[in-house]
C-alpha cells in the first residue's frame, strides 16, 4: 500500500491541506536594537535582545508585569500564527475530537490499596482533572480527599503535585501551583473534619514528606532565584516553620523524602556530578539532620533504607551505570559501605524500592526498563515484557509490608495497563487494561531500530507505525528527541500520536546520546565539549529512517521539548534540507546568552553540562558554535513553530521569540517562521486536559501542513 493509499484508507480528509498565501499575510515586525556584547575577548551582537524583559524574574511571578511593547509584539506574534495555520482549522478540530474521544484520562488506575484504605484517582461526573479518593478496603463509602476542578475554579492555570496522605491517614496534602511558574502553595486537610488548615506553606518548591509520626511536615522552599534552598519542618496541622537545612552552592538542589520503610525522612543535595544524604530517624523527626556521607567531587549516591541496612545507590569506585551497597545506619559512612549488587557496565540501575521483604530495583538496559526483585532469601526474579519498545512505573502506594508490586505497563501502541506482580510467587496478575475508543493496538506496529552515528555507535530508535505500511513507503514521519541531563525519552503511549499515525505517518524517537537510554555513559558522551555528539546522532537516525525506507529527505517533522528543542534547533541549522518543518515546544534556542546569565537560577546547576562561558574560553567558543539561535545564517529553513509561556520559569519566553525573528530574518526560502505564547502557563503550557489536546492537535496539524508544502514544493 502507497502512501496516498494510506492517507484515503484511514478516512482522513486531509489529503490536501491548503497551502496559505502566507506572501499576503505579512508576519510582524520584529525591530532590531543591536546590543553588542563582549565577552571573555569575544564579540558578539544580538539584535533581539530587547525581548528579554529587564524584570523577567518579576514576570515569572507575575505575568501581569510584563513589559506592555513585549506584550503586545507576542500578542501580534500569536495573530499571525493563527492567520497563517488558519486553514488547519478544521484539521485541528478533527484531530482534538479523535484525542479526546481516545483519551485515557477517563481510565482511571486500580485503586491501590495502603493501610486500611484504599486510595484512587478519578473524574468526577463532568470533571476534566482528577479527584483524589479513597474507601474503607473492607467495604464502605467513599471519601473525596481534593477535587481538583474545584480548585481549579477561576483560574487559568492549576496543578497540582506531590498529593497524598499523611501515614496515619488523617490528614491529606499536596502542592498547588496557581500560575504555571512551578512556585507552589502547600495545603494541608484533616480527613475527620475536611477542614484545610489556614496559613498553607508558601514559596514551596513543590515537595514536601510528613514524618513517619505524622505530626511533622518537612517540606523545601523555593529562593527568588526558583532554586530549592532550604528544607524547613512545621507542625503538621499548622505552625511556625523552623529552618533545618539550607544549601549554599546554587550548583545543588534539594529535595526532602519520606522513604517506604517510614524509618527516616531524608534530604538529598544533589546535581549530575555530586550529591550528600541526611538522615532525620523516625523516632526523633525533630532531631537534627545526620550526613551519610559529605560530598565529594564526582561521587553520587542516594539512600533507600531497607530493614536494617540502608542500600546505597550509587558510582563509587568508577561504576557508571552504578550500582549498590549496604551501610549500617548507625556508622553510614562510606568506609563501611558493602558492595551488593556489582557496576555491569550496560545496565544502568536507575531507582530502588524498598518493601519489608524484597527490594525493586530498576535497571535500563538499550532503552528499555528492566524490573529486578531481590528478596531477603533467594535468587532474585527479573519481571518479562515482551514489547520491542516499551515504558513501565513502579505504583506510588502500596504498603511496606506488601508482596504485591503494582506496575504500569504501556508501549506507543499498548494503552495503560495495570499489573500486580507478586513478589514471591514471580507471578504477574492484569488487573486492568485501559479500554479506549477506537483504539486497537493490534493495527499498530512498534520496532526499535539502531542507526549508526558517525563514530560508530548504535543509537536507539523508537518507532511506531500502522501495520500495514511497510518499509519502502516513505512515509511522512515525526521525529522527536531530547537527548541532555541523564533524562531518558520513554517509549510510553500517547492516544494523540495514534491520530497522526492513522493519517499514514511514521512517528518516532531517536534515543541520541546526552540521555542514558544505554546507560549513564550514554549521558557523558554528549555533554560539555562533547555535545555535538547529540546533535549528530539526531541526524543519523533520520538518515537511517530515510535508509530503511520509512521517510524521505525533506519529509520529516522534527520535534524537541526544551533541551530537546536544542537538539532540534542545531539540527536545523546542521541540515536544514532534511526537515518538513521543526516544532520546538519550549525550547532551549537562546543557549549562549543565557548560560552567560550568571543570575538565571538554572545556570550554576547546568554549568557541569554545558561548561561556563563566562570563565572558561573554550566553553565560550564551542557553545557559540552550536547555539541555535547564535547558528541561525542564510540558509533555506523549513517552516518552524515555536510555542512558549511568559511564566515559563526554566526557558525564558524571550529564547523562542528571538529564534523566530533570527529564522525569519535570515531564512531564504520565505517559509513561515511561527511563534505562540501562552500569556499564562509555564514549561508544560496549560494545565488543564483541554490545553494538552489543543497542544497535540496543533502540533499535529502543524506537521501535516509543512509536510504537505514540502511535497507541493517537490511536486
Amino acid at each position: 500500500m502507497n502512501r496516498r493509499q494510506l492517507l484515503l484508507a484511514s478516512g482522513a480528509a486531509l489529503a490536501v491541506v491548503p497551502l496559505p498565501a502566507t506572501a499576503e499575510i505579512a508576519p510582524p515586525a520584529t525591530p532590531r536594537r543591536p546590543l553588542r556584547i563582549e565577552q571573555l575577548g569575544r564579540v558578539r551582537i544580538d539584535d533581539y535582545a530587547w525581548l528579554k524583559d529587564p524584570d523577567w524574574k518579576g514576570v515569572w511571578r507575575d505575568p501581569s508585569r510584563l513589559d506592555p511593547g513585549i506584550r503586545a509584539h507576542l500578542v501580534a506574534e500569536n495573530a499571525y500564527a493563527d492567520a497563517v495555520l488558519a486553514p488547519t482549522t478544521p484539521l485541528r478540530a478533527t484531530l482534538a475530537a479523535e484525542m479526546r474521544r481516545r483519551s485515557a484520562r477517563d481510565e482511571p488506575a486500580p485503586p491501590e490499596r495502603d493501610g486500611p484504605w484504599l486510595y484512587a484517582e478519578r473524574l468526577m461526573p463532568g470533571g476534566r482533572r482528577p479527584a483524589y479518593v479513597r474507601q474503607p478496603a473492607e467495604g464502605g463509602a467513599e471519601q473525596i480527599l481534593l477535587d481538583v476542578d474545584a480548585g481549579a475554579a477561576g483560574h487559568d492555570f492549576y496543578a497540582v503535585r506531590g498529593a497524598g496522605p499523611s501515614p496515619d491517614h488523617r490528614l491529606f496534602a499536596w502542592a498547588e501551583d496557581e500560575l504555571g511558574s512551578e512556585n507552589y502553595r502547600i495545603q494541608v486537610k484533616d480527613l475527620a473534619t475536611g477542614e484545610v488548615f489556614p496559613d498553607p506553606v508558601e514559596h514551596a518548591f513543590g515537595d514536601f514528606a510528613f514524618s513517619p509520626d505524622s505530626q511533622w511536615l518537612f517540606w523545601s522552599w523555593r529562593d527568588a532565584n526558583s532554586r530549592p534552598a532550604r528544607v524547613y519542618r512545621r507542625p503538621a496541622r499548622g505552625g511556625d516553620d523552623v529552618i533545618i537545612y539550607e544549601e549554599k552552592d546554587p550548583a545543588f538542589l534539594v529535595q526532602v523524602t519520606r522513604p517506604a520503610s517510614n524509618a527516616f525522612v531524608t534530604i538529598r543535595a544533589w546535581n549530575a556530578e555530586c550529591s550528600e544524604v541526611w538522615l532525620i530517624p523516625a523516632a526523633a523527626p525533630t532531631a537534627p539532620p545526620r550526613v551519610v556521607e559529605p560530598r565529594t567531587p564526582g561521587l553520587v549516591y542516594s539512600v533507600e533504607p531497607w530493614n536494617e541496612d540502608l542500600v546505597i545507590l550509587t558510582n563509587a569506585d568508577g561504576a557508571i551505570d552504578f550500582k549498590l551497597m549496604l551501610a549500617d545506619p548507625a556508622s553510614p559512612g562510606r568506609p563501611g559501605w558493602r558492595e551488593w549488587v556489582p557496576f555491569r557496565p550496560g545496565r544502568f540501575i536507575t531507582h530502588v524500592r524498598a518493601f519489608k521483604d524484597h527490594l525493586v530495583r530498576v535497571e535500563r538496559a538499550d532503552a528499555n526498563p528492566v524490573v529486578v526483585i531481590k528478596p531477603r532469601i533467594g535468587p532474585e526474579r527479573t519481571v518479562a515484557f515482551h514489547e520491542a519498545a516499551y515504558a513501565v512505573d513502579l505504583g506510588e502506594g502500596g504498603a511496606f509490608d506488601s508482596s504485591q508490586l503494582r506496575l504500569l505497563y504501556r508501549s506507543p501502541r499498548i494503552p495503560p495497563r495495570w499489573l500486580d506482580y507478586d513478589m514471591d510467587l514471580g507471578r504477574t496478575t492484569v488487573l486492568r487494561d485501559a479500554k479506549l475508543p477506537d483504539v486497537d493496538p493490534d493495527r499498530y506496529l512498534v520496532e526499535r531500530l539502531f542507526a549508526p552515528a558517525p563514530d560508530g555507535a548504535l543509537v536507539p530508535i523508537t518507532v511506531l507505525r500502522r501495520k500495514d505500511m511497510r518499509p519502502g513507503d516513505a512515509a511522512p514521519l515525526l521525529l522527536t528527541g531530547y537527548g541532555a541531563y541523564g533524562y531518558t525519552v520513554e517509549a510510553d503511549f500517547s492516544a494523540a500520536n495514534l491520530s497522526l499515525v492513522d493519517r499514514g505517518w511514521v512517528w518516532a524517537i531517536a534515543h541520541v546520546r546526552g540521555g542514558s537510554e544505554k546507560g549513564w555513559g550514554w549521558f557523558l558522551a554528549a555533554r560539555r565539549l562533547t555535545k555535538k555528539t547529540s546533535f549528530t546522532d539526531f541526524i543519523a537516525c533520520a538518515e537511517h529512517l530515510i535508509r530503511q525506507g520509512y521517510t524521505r529527505p525533506g519529509h520529516i517533522v522534527a520535534h524537541g521539548y526544551s533541551a530537546g528543542g536544542l537538539l532540534v534547533g542545531a539540527a536545523l541549522n546542521m541540515r536544514p534540507d532534511l526537515w518538513a518543518g521543526v516544532i520546538g515546544q519550549a525550547p532551549f534556542v537562546d543557549m549562549l546568552n543565557t548560560m552567560s546569565d550568571a543570575s538565571h537560577p538554572l545556570v550554576p546547576l547546568a554549568r557541569p553540562d554545558w561548561g561556563d562561558p563566562l570563565a572558561d574560553a573554550a566553553a565560550y567558543d564551542y557553545i557559540a558554535s552550536y547555539s541555535p539561535y547564535d547558528n541561525v545564517a542564510a540558509k533555506p529553513y523549513p517552516p518552524v513553530l515555536a510555542t512558549t509561556a511568559v511564566a515559563d520559569d526554566r526557558v525564558g519566553y524571550w529564547e523562542p521569540a528571538k529564534w523566530i525573528a533570527r529564522l525569519r530574518a535570515s531564512g531564504t526560502r520565505g517559509r513561515p517562521m511561527l511563534l505562540r505564547t501562552q500569556m499564562a502557563g509555564g514549561h508544560a503550557g496549560g494545565s488543564a486536559p483541554d490545553d494538552v489536546v489543543a497542544r497535540d492537535a496543533l502540533f499535529f496539524a502543524f506537521a501535516i501542513w509543512a509536510e504537505h508544502q514540502a511535497g507541493r514544493a517537490g511536486a
